[in-house]
């Protein structure tokens, strides 16, 4: 069975960093494409960036590239999301989720399975 499980939320100031984990069991990041996706109250959900876990291809969405990289550790099969020069819009729910999209950065209805979810607040 599938379980996806993220961690590393909080709240920093704008300018501060944190890095996200998503624990993965059930299958192997063999070859899938994996992601985070992050929903703010009222608003609709936006993909933040994604990973073709064969080749470890990685995609961002305009608004986070240059600040957040995503990346794999096949060893533990686990996803990060080091977050850097964070701005009070990037304040949101952040989920680790399997994604469908054939090529390049996935968009809002290219995400299946997602975990609980990890809070990310950040003040100006």
């Amino acid at each position: 069975q599938v379980h996806l499980e993220e961690s590393g939320g909080g709240s920093v100031q704008a300018g501060g960093s944190l890095r996200l984990s998503c624990a993965v069991s059930g299958y192997s990041l063999s070859n899938y494409c994996m992601g985070w996706f992050r929903q703010a109250p009222g608003k609709e959900r936006e993909g933040v960036a994604n990973i073709f876990t064969g080749g470890g291809s990685t995609y961002y969405a305009d608004s986070v590239k240059g600040r957040f990289t995503l990346s794999q550790d096949k060893a533990t099969n686990s996803l990060y999301l080091q977050m850097n020069n964070l701005k009070p819009e990037d304040t949101a729910m952040y989920y680790c989720a399997e994604c469908y999209c054939a090529i390049g950065a996935c968009g809002k209805d290219d995400f299946g399975y997602f975990g609980p979810g990890t809070q990310v607040t950040v003040s100006s």
